[in-house]
Order: C-alpha cells, then structure tokens, then sequence
C-alpha cells in the first residue's frame, strides 16, 4: 500500500474542491472577463490583484497549483501503481486537467459563451469526480479484502442514479448560472407565490428545473438514505458516507434557499455550488464501494 500516494490524493481532492470554490467566485463575482486575454493576464504572468482580477487571476492561479498537482499524482502513480488500470485512471485525470485548461482559456477569449461556460463547469465536476476515485482507490480499504455483503441488485442501481441524477442536478445549476437566471424566480421556497410558476420565460424555465432538479435528488438520497439504513446500518464503509450526505443535503438546502434570499451574495451561491460538489463526490464514494463490496444476487 502506498500510504504517501494515497496522502497526495487526498490533498489533490481537497484542493480541487477549493479550485471549484475559486471558479465560482469568479461567477458569483461577475469577474469572468476582468483578464480579458489568455493564458496570460494583462500580457503578464502576474497582474496587479485588485476588483475582479483578484478573482478571475486567483483562479487562474489555484487553476495552475492543481494542475502542476495532477501531474506529480499521474507520474508518480506511473513509477509506483501496479495496477494499470490506476495508471491510465491518472493519465484520463491529467487529460481532464488539461482539457479543463484550454476550456478555460476558451471561455473567456470568446466572451463567456453559456455552452461552453457550462461544459467548463461540467468537466470540473468530473475532474473532482476523478480525483476522489483516485483517493479511494489509493486507500487502505482498496487493498483489503472486500467485505462481500449479500445485497439486491436495487441498492447499486440506487448509487449510480444518485450519481447521475446529482451530476445533471449541477449542469442545470451551472446553465442556471451563466444565463443569468439564478434571481428569475426571486422567492423561495415557492415560486412567485405558488406552486408552480404563473408565467414562464427561457430564464424562468431553467431556475425552475433546478428547483425540481433539487425535489428530485432531495427525494432520490432519502430513498437510499433508507435503503442504507435498514441494510448496512452496521458497515461504516456506507453509513458513514451516507450520513455525511444528508447532513449535505440540508445544509444545501438552506444555502439554496439564502442564495434567492440575500439576493445571490458572493459567497453564499459559491458555498451552494461547492456543496453540491461535495454530495456529488460523496455519491461517487458510495458507488463505488457498492461495486467493491456487495455481492448481488
């Protein structure tokens, strides 16, 4: 076991967590094209950091660290990994890195283009995704034996649908994002007033299937929060996650709900966005371990 690759990991994990925090705050902040040029800022590889460059070149920079990160995580898993497949697993996430990189750059050279701002935001999350598999991989429990728990097949179709339907949950979060519609229903938890909303505009349409986007995942994790529960109340390898999950889901909807109610402040929409990253590689941890570790019937 490579304690020290599984350590890096880790801290790979965390700090693309905080890289999707940083891209946010440049969202949030409205600071997208603050640098106007790419890849360097201002013609230089270090602007002066005031008004919105402090963000946009802050994530350019954390952007930078992660990458030079993921590099170090895909050689070193080359030299010490004996397991291929954990070497290519490296290779797609330095792929990813790089891909993530160049959307970037694209991003603002073109104006902020909503479907590519959007797919910048999508491969962030598989990114994280990535990193946090790697971690797991890289762990002490990978290199034990599973615990081999008789199980239907139900509960991992459970998983995976938590995944999927998390992912799409923060693409609809994202568009809602870069089209501007995050205030276009400006009351929460109804919508102007009602169940469903009165009138409709391509703004109202995307915040409102966020908001069933969020009844929809809020009601898929209590569904396997359930499943957990009465199946493997005693194997911390799912409670543990599980229960990190919906602590998650209510702190997300709170913030969900004071993102309309402080009128989209800064830092709040981002902590909505870095949770939502969170249960989603939460989830991720929780598939993962149904393939490793329940034998179906």
């Amino acid at each position: 076991m490579l304690i020290w690759l599984n350590r890096f990991a880790i801290f790979t994990a965390w700090s693309t967590l905080f890289l999707l925090f940083a891209g946010g705050m440049v969202t949030s902040t409205s600071s997208g094209l603050a640098v106007p040029d790419w890849p360097l800022s201002y013609g230089m590889l270090f602007p002066p950091m005031v008004g919105g460059v402090f963000y946009e070149h802050g994530h350019r920079m954390v952007a930078s660290f992660v990458g030079l990160l993921t590099v170090i995580l895909c050689v070193w898993m080359w030299r010490k990994e004996e397991r291929r497949w954990m070497k290519w697993l490296g290779t797609a996430a330095l792929l990813t890195v790089i891909s993530q990189g160049v959307l970037g750059g694209i991003t603002v050279l073109f104006l902020l283009p909503t479907p590519v701002s959007t797919a910048h935001a999508g491969l962030a999350e598989i990114f994280f995704c990535l990193t946090v598999s790697i971690a797991l991989f890289t762990s002490k429990e990978w290199f034990q034996e599973p615990l081999k728990i008789a199980s239907q097949r139900e509960y991992r179709r459970f998983a995976v649908g938590t995944c999927v339907i998390l992912y799409v949950q923060i693409l609809l979060g994202a568009l809602m994002r870069h089209t501007e519609s995050g205030l276009a229903i400006p009351d929460f938890p109804l919508n102007f007033g009602h169940l469903i909303p009165p009138h409709f505009t391509p703004q109202i349409w995307i915040h409102y299937a966020h908001r069933l986007g969020a009844v929809v995942a809020s009601i898929t994790i209590i569904m396997l929060a359930f499943k957990t529960f009465s199946q493997f109340k005693r194997v911390r390898q799912f409670m543990r996650p599980m229960i990190f999950l919906i602590l998650l889901l209510l702190f997300q909807i709170c913030l969900g709900g004071l993102t309309i109610w402080t009128q989209k402040a800064p830092t709040i929409a981002t902590l909505h966005l870095t949770v939502g990253a969170m249960m989603l590689g939460t989830s991720v941890v929780l598939m993962l371990r149904s393939f490793r570790h329940l034998q179906i019937k």
